[in-house]
């Protein structure tokens, strides 16, 4: 079972804006091909860097998602935003190899 949080416009601002941990939000879409790319990868890194970063999904396609999305201006996808103490840190944009990625994001929750 995988550890990626699934979010929603209801649970948004509890499991990322009041998060203890750092929590990377992926926005994503069903259609988008590096999204689903990205899946994989992110499912696993959330196994590793458990009790390090919360890795969490929010659709963009989904009609009660689309005010979050547009308050931090997703445009283009996959778009990950790293969250810490409810403030957006580091923005990572487009498909990543997984160890390349997880070199970055150890970087930024050291």
């Amino acid at each position: 079972m995988s550890k990626v949080i699934v979010l929603t416009s209801e649970n948004f601002e509890k499991e990322v804006l009041q998060a203890e941990l750092p929590v990377l939000v992926d926005f994503w879409a069903p259609w988008c091909g590096p999204c689903r790319m990205m899946a994989p990868v992110l499912d696993e890194l959330a196994e590793e860097l458990a009790g390090k970063v919360v890795i969490a999904k929010l659709d963009v396609e989904d009609a009660s998602n689309q005010a979050i999305a547009g308050q931090y201006q997703i445009q283009s996808i996959p778009n990950m935003k790293l969250f810490k103490k409810g403030q957006v840190a580091k923005d990572f944009v487009g498909f990543r190899p997984k160890d390349a990625f997880k070199s970055e994001l150890e970087a930024e929750i050291q």
